[in-house]
């Protein structure tokens, strides 16, 4: 299990679970649902922000924000 913080450009991986009750919400509402799956397409050159596909559309989320994603990665 990584945080979708630490998964580099081009990966697919499934997402598991929140640790921040407090971004849940926030993230569940943009397509980010336990066993959904994302890919992360880009990362910005120093790191923040990083752009992800989920549920059939792109998605860019702070690093704060995508560690607080448990994923497992798939490919």
């Amino acid at each position: 299990m990584k945080r979708l913080s630490e998964i580099a450009a081009g990966s697919t991986a499934k997402i598991l679970s929140f640790e921040n009750n407090d971004l849940f919400l926030k993230l569940m509402e943009m397509g980010c649902v336990p066993g959904e799956l994302v890919r992360v397409e880009q990362v910005a050159p120093l790191g923040d922000p990083i752009s992800i596909t989920v549920a059939g559309y792109n998605l860019s989320l702070r690093l704060n924000e995508a560690d607080n994603i448990f994923v497992e990665v798939i490919n």
